[in-house]
């Protein structure tokens, strides 16, 4: 059994300690449990060169800063570092400048979003624990990489998604074995049944921040992005954002790296993206508040982010405002506009999500929120392939003649 450095569990809020290895949802007060490491022991026993010479290609070359001790328990599906893509051809603005804009492409994990690195780590822990049931309400990706390692790892999965999911998603989802529910509501309204369930069914509550280890999964992004900047990280990071996992488990990531020595520099700024229609992180910012009330009827083509209330919230503002960073909202309009010319000019397919950060990182130069020489990371949460696509209109008849002509 590999060495394993958590010292305990922590509430988000109130501090409190708990027992680390016992099974944990939310803590008392109703709010986010967070895994804390012995980092100075830690730091006498491996160093990051440890890490950058480790032959594991994805996640888990990150083991002695993740909670899963046994290998037995560490669940994979051929994860991968994911890569960092220069973006040259779409920018609309100056390229003779001193920064760069790199997008990280998430889509390249197992079913083909970011959300397979919390549900990894969520799961690995459910099987280290002998859970036998797990549930989550999902937008789509969650679901399906909840379904896809709950298969792996022998464990049932129960999947509720609004009942305007995209159509692709569902399907994923059963077809990976998870029992797929539509609901008439949105991700808010399946929560609510995951959470009514845990009493009457007895399944276990997955859903985004209300058990502790789908951050530890996400802080690996943070991790990654440190290692592939030789250990200094970028000036800015744009995060499409909807419950705040990833943001919040890179600022975790960045804190734990910085205690251990093996950053240099100042810490990027985080940036959380929105859809106009639906913004709450955007409006508490903006407010100076911590939390932010469910918005009501939310609504954007970018499903991914259409989380009307994070539990999570004030975690989140935190690390925006701690990180000097900013919370932004953009159109669907410009989200899809901007998706079409990324794909169409630099070869890079985003999903809506990933193309609203594009969409944040050209406004927020506009108004003067960052530089031209800012070194830029902009997260593609999922391939574009996972969501609808504009229909191919233009045909020809091989029996009828052909004018060669149009192809000039």
């Amino acid at each position: 059994m590999t060495q394993n450095y958590v010292s305990h569990l922590e509430c988000s809020i109130t501090g409190k300690k708990y027992e680390a290895n016992q099974i944990h949802g939310l803590s008392d007060a109703g709010r986010p449990l967070l895994v804390r490491y012995n980092l100075e022991k830690l730091k006498k026993e491996v160093s990051r060169n440890d890490i950058s010479n480790s032959k594991v290609n994805g996640l888990w070359r990150y083991a002695p800063l993740l909670p899963v001790a046994d290998p037995k328990n560490r669940i994979t599906l051929g994860e991968i570092v994911t890569p960092l893509i220069k973006l040259e051809n779409s920018t609309k603005y100056n390229k003779n400048n001193k920064g760069e804009v790199l997008i990280k492409d998430e889509g390249r994990l197992p079913t083909g979003s970011f959300k397979a690195r919390g549900l990894c780590l969520a799961v690995s822990m459910a099987k280290q624990f002998k859970l036998n049931h797990l549930a989550i309400p999902t937008n789509g990706n969650a679901g399906a990489a909840m379904a896809a390692y709950a298969t792996k790892a022998g464990i049932r999965s129960t999947v509720f998604c609004p009942d305007d999911t995209p159509d692709i998603n569902v399907r994923e989802i059963q077809s990976l074995g998870g029992e797929t529910f539509l609901v008439n509501g949105l991700i808010n309204d399946c929560g609510k049944i995951v959470g009514e369930g845990k009493e009457k069914v007895g399944w276990f509550d997955i859903s985004t921040l209300k058990e502790p280890y789908r951050i530890e999964g996400k802080k690996t992004m943070g991790l990654e992005l440190a290692e592939q900047f030789n250990w200094e990280l970028p000036d800015v990071i744009f995060y499409p954002t909807g419950g705040g996992t990833g943001l919040i488990g890179m600022w975790k990531a960045f804190a734990e790296l910085k205690e251990l020595g093996w950053i240099k520099g100042k810490l990027p700024r985080m940036i959380a993206v929105q859809a106009d229609g639906c913004a709450p992180i955007v409006k508490a910012w903006s407010l100076g508040d911590e939390h932010a009330p469910v918005w009501e009827n939310a609504y954007t083509k970018a499903a991914g982010i259409r989380v009307p209330v994070a539990v999570g919230d004030f975690l989140i503002i935190r690390a925006v405002r701690e990180s000097k960073g900013f919370a932004i909202s953009v159109s669907d309009e410009d989200i899809m506009e901007a998706r079409d010319r990324v794909a169409s000019t630099d070869g890079c397919f985003l999903c809506p999500e990933g193309a609203a950060t594009m969409v944040a990182y050209e406004k927020s130069l506009l108004d003067g929120l960052i530089s031209l020489d800012d070194k830029v990371v902009l997260f593609n949460c999922a391939t574009g392939l996972k969501y609808p696509l504009p229909e191919v209109t233009n045909k020809i008849n091989k029996n009828n003649y052909i004018d060669y002509n149009q192809f000039i």
